[in-house]
């Protein structure tokens, strides 16, 4: 009787990585902040329909209300990632003048040496405030920066770099600046650290700066700040279709009017922001539109996301309704062929996000859409 071999799975056509929120655990901080006990399952499970047919909670399905403290739920990530085809998460990393904070989950993956999964960082280097509740001038921690925080910074990090599971481009590790605007001077920041690497690991960093709606600069202005190379952020504001509702509208022209300084602060004064003014557009127009665009060049990178709904967590909401698995997968093809001319190991996609729950933001199986997402993801990058 012929046995017959199991295949091979495909190599995928582009190298996918996921952003991931490392909050879903208890800490001295949140509880102090938000109440004792607080994770990011409180905001989740606080979601309800502000309007008819409002896909409000979102509720998770096979990995549950899990904890991050737990190594089975880590490694169950990373099996549900692997077979979709993803080849790294972007852990979130918060540093404020050598506190780290949300840090367990990380620590102990570096500390245990599991899950075989590869990693990279993307230090979110913005001060923490009650910005969820419409009080973005309530500051909970502030970030600054100065020279020996910086040196003492990079000295950690280069410790993490030399992890066998973080993710190299080129065999260089890969560090993601998420706000690089508000460094107070990136030139001399990306020197410093790039000197330091290459005395302490021999190697210089790939650092890139995320681009986001808000970003004064465009691609070619942050690579000559000193980046190597720019991850376009997802949501964009330059990428909203008309909001379908009239609250949404007003807000939309405003966005558009008004510099994007002026905007955000306008969107973060503390009595506009408790007045639940929300955005509402619609997922197939707003992937139509971030679909049209220039090409690439080779050191910028396209950001997809699943679906976007941070009503969960902020009192004016932007909703991106009628998510669908068929057009997220779409666009991230779209996003695949862009990058599929270059180098295998420039082809890098991120994806918006593994776990934003809070923001509606996940391709963790939900107790709507199931696996559609993940199925979707591994249709996309052919790994299936």
């Amino acid at each position: 009787m012929l046995r017959t071999q199991p295949t091979e799975k495909p190599a995928p056509r582009a190298r996918a990585i996921a952003f991931y929120l490392p909050q879903f655990h208890p800490t001295p901080e949140n509880d102090e902040w938000w109440g004792r006990g607080f994770t990011e399952w409180t905001n989740v499970v606080a979601g309800t329909p502000r309007f008819k047919g409002h896909g409000q909670p979102h509720l998770p399905a096979d990995l549950g209300f899990y904890d991050l403290r737990v190594p089975e739920t880590r490694q169950q990530q990373a099996d549900l990632a692997r077979a979709a085809g993803i080849e790294a998460f972007c852990y979130y990393h918060y540093w404020f003048k050598g506190k780290r904070l949300l840090n367990r989950p990380l620590d102990e993956v570096l500390g245990s040496g599991a899950p075989d999964f590869p990693f990279c960082l993307c230090w979110a280097n913005e001060s923490w405030s009650r910005a969820w509740s419409g009080r973005e001038h309530d500051l909970l921690v502030q970030q600054t920066y100065d020279d020996a925080d910086d040196a003492a910074h990079i000295a950690w990090l280069c410790g993490v770099f030399q992890d066998s599971r973080y993710l190299r481009v080129d065999g260089r590790p890969l560090f993601l600046f998420y706000m690089p605007e508000k460094l107070p001077d990136a030139t001399r920041l990306l020197a410093q650290w790039r000197t330091e690497s290459l005395r302490r690991i021999g190697i210089e960093p790939c650092f890139c700066a995320v681009q986001t709606g808000f970003s004064t600069r465009d691609a070619a202005g942050l690579c000559a700040l000193g980046f190597d190379g720019v991850v376009q952020f997802e949501p964009n504001r330059s990428h909203f279709p008309t909001p379908r509702n009239p609250a949404g509208r007003a807000v939309s022209f405003l966005r558009h009017a008004l510099p994007a300084r002026w905007y955000d602060a306008l969107r973060n004064n503390a009595r506009l922001g408790q007045r639940n003014i929300n955005t509402v557009v619609d997922y197939a127009s707003y992937v139509d539109r971030s679909m049209v665009g220039s090409a690439l060049d080779d050191t910028t990178y396209p950001v997809v996301f699943p679906s976007w709904d941070n009503s969960a967590r902020r009192t004016s909401a932007t909703i991106i309704e009628n998510h669908d698995a068929g057009q997220y997968r779409r666009w991230l093809e779209d996003a695949v062929n862009r990058v599929g001319s270059r180098s295998a190991e420039q082809r890098l996609v991120f994806i918006n996000a593994w776990n934003e729950w809070a923001e509606g933001c996940h391709l963790e199986p939900d107790r709507r859409h199931g696996l559609a997402f993940l199925d979707a993801t591994a249709e996309a990058l052919g790994s299936r």
